[in-house]
C-alpha cells in the first residue's frame, strides 16, 4: 500500500503467494513455468500479495513481468496489492548488509518488479551475519522509507527462532521503533512448533506487529517421499536419525489412510491461522468471492496468522486456494461466507470434521516424533563463510539459482544458533496437485 500511516497488521493479506519456486533450484526452467498465468489467476482468486527476493533466481524478473500487463493493470491497481522483498542475501555464499548495497538492492528490486514502491522489504536469512550489520541495514531501509517512500515497511526473516528474537529486540532497544514484521520459516510446523511456544511471546514483546509463518512442510522434510532431491542433490540440513523419524511418522500416517504432507500442510495452515492470530493481520482474506475486495469482518472480524505458501502451476495455485478456503469455512461466520462464495452452506460443517481428523492424526504424529518434536538444525552450518567482501558492495547481485544450504555463509556471533538455506515457500508445490486436505 501506499501509505504506512497504518499498522501493517491492518492492511497485510493472511495468505502470500511465494515466488521462491520461480528459480531453477525447483524447476528446470522458470521461464517456462506459466509465471504470468499463476499471477493473474492468483489475482483473480482474490489473492493480494507476493513474497519475493533478489536471491530467487529470476522471480523478480518474472513477477515483475506478469504484473506489468494490461490485465493487471485494468482490473488491479497498484494500491490494491502487496509486494514484499528482501536485501542482503546476494547469492548462497555472499550476504551484504551494507548500506550502499541495501539502496542499491532496494533500487535493483523496484526496477525488476516495475514499481515504484515496494510494501515490505525483509533483510534477508539475518543468522548468516552480525548482529550489527542487520541493525545497520534495519535503519538504512528506514532511512529509504522515510526519505524516498519506496520502501513501506521494514522487516527481517530467518530461520533460528532465538536470533530473529533476538534481533528484534535489539532493532526496538537500539532504535526505539519496533519491526513492522519478522518472516520465519520452517518453524510452525507438525515436527516444530517453536515459533509459536518460544517466538511469539518474545517477538509481541519486542513489539513486531507482524509474524509471516512459511515453509509448513519444513523444507520438505514432512512428505511422504522424504526431502526433495533435486538438481544440486540433497540440500537438506535435517540429520539421518530426524528423517528417520519423519520417515515413521510417514508411516503412521498410511497406516490412518493418509499422507503425512496433507495432513501436515492443513495442520499449518489452519493452526497457525488461530495461533498466529497474535501477530497476524486483518487485509483481504481470499475467502472465495472473486473479482471483489473483500473484508476480514467477512470471516469474523478478527486479525488471522499469515502464511507463505508457493506453486509452480495452475493447479497447484487451485489446490492451495481450495484448501485454504476450506479453512476459513470453518472459522465463525463460515457457513454464511460458504454461501456468499457460492459453495455448498455444508461445507462449513464439513471443515469442522476435518478440522478434528486433522486434529486426531497429528497428535498421533507428534506422538510418533516423540524427542524430534521441535528438534532444529544448525543454521548457519559450523563451515559457513561469507564469501563478499566488503569492496565487492557495489557489484550486479547474482541472478542464478537458489543455492543450497551448504553454500551458505557468514560469522555467526553470540547470536549463534541453528538454521539452514531460506526455502520459504517451494516444498509445497508437488504435494498440492491431488489430495483434498
Amino acid at each position: 500500500m501506499i501509505s504506512n500511516s497504518k499498522p501493517l497488521s491492518s492492511l497485510l493479506p493472511p495468505l502470500i503467494c511465494g515466488s521462491a519456486t520461480f528459480n531453477s533450484q525447483y524447476n528446470p526452467d522458470p521461464y517456462a513455468l506459466p509465471t504470468t498465468a499463476i499471477v493473474h489467476r492468483a489475482l483473480s482468486l482474490g489473492v493480494r500479495a507476493f513474497d519475493t527476493s533478489p536471491y530467487y533466481g529470476p522471480a523478480e524478473l518474472l513477477l515483475g513481468q506478469a504484473l506489468d500487463t494490461d490485465f493487471v493493470r485494468d482490473n488491479f491497481p497498484r494500491k490494491d496489492y502487496f509486494l514484499l522483498t528482501k536485501v542482503g542475501r546476494v547469492n548462497g555464499s555472499e550476504f551484504d548488509y551494507s548500506p550502499s548495497w541495501v539502496r542499491q538492492s532496494v533500487h535493483n528490486s523496484l526496477e525488476r518488479l516495475r514499481t515504484s514502491y515496494l510494501d515490505v522489504v525483509y533483510c534477508h536469512d539475518v543468522e548468516f551475519v552480525t548482529p550489527q550489520e542487520v541493525l545497520t541495514a534495519v535503519i538504512e531501509l528506514r532511512k529509504i522509507r522515510d526519505e524516498l517512500g519506496t520502501v513501506k515497511y521494514v522487516g527481517i526473516s530467518g530461520y533460528p527462532i532465538g536470533v530473529i528474537c533476538d534481533l528484534a529486540e535489539l532493532v526496538l532497544r537500539e532504535t526505539g521503533e519496533p519491526l513492522d514484521a519478522v518472516m520465519s520459516y520452517g518453524c510452525f510446523t507438525l515436527q516444530n512448533t517453536t515459533l509459536s511456544s518460544e517466538g511469539i511471546p518474545r517477538l509481541k514483546a519486542a513489539g513486531v506487529d507482524v509474524v509471516p509463518n512459511a515453509s509448513p512442510l519444513g523444507m520438505g522434510l514432512l512428505r511422504r517421499d522424504g526431502v526433495p532431491v533435486g538438481g544440486q542433490g540433497d540440500f537438506h540440513p535435517a540429520g539421518q536419525d530426524l528423517r528417520a523419524a519423519c520417515r515413521r511418522a510417514s508411516d503412521f500416517c498410511d497406516s490412518q489412510g493418509e499422507k503425512l504432507e496433507v495432513i501436515a500442510i492443513r495442520y499449518a495452515l489452519e493452526t497457525w491461522l488461530r495461533e498466529g492470530s497474535v501477530v497476524g493481520s486483518m487485509g483481504d482474506p481470499a475467502s472465495g468471492i472473486p473479482w471483489r475486495r473483500e473484508k476480514i469482518e467477512e470471516v469474523g472480524g478478527r486479525k488471522l496468522g499469515v502464511t507463505v505458501m508457493g506453486v509452480s502451476a495452475l493447479e497447484e495455485l487451485d489446490e492451495t486456494m481450495r484448501v485454504w478456503r476450506s479453512i476459513l469455512d470453518g472459522l465463525e461466520d463460515g457457513k454464511q461466507l460458504a454461501i456468499a462464495a457460492g459453495r455448498w452452506a455444508g461445507d462449513h460443517e464439513w471443515s469442522l470434521r476435518r478440522q478434528e481428523e486433522v486434529r486426531k492424526i497429528s497428535n498421533g504424529i507428534r506422538d510418533v516424533l516423540a524427542e524430534w518434536v521441535d528438534d532444529a538444525w544448525l543454521s548457519p552450518p559450523p563451515d559457513f563463510v561469507n564469501l563478499r567482501l566488503p569492496q565487492a558492495s557495489t557489484s550486479q547481485e547474482t541472478l542464478g539459482t537458489v543455492s543450497s544450504s551448504e553454500d551458505a555463509e557468514v560469522v555467526p556471533t553470540e547470536l549463534k544458533v541453528e538454521r539452514v538455506a531460506d526455502s520459504v515457500d517451494v516444498e509445497e508445490a508437488e504435494l498440492l496437485r491431488s489430495s483434498r486436505l
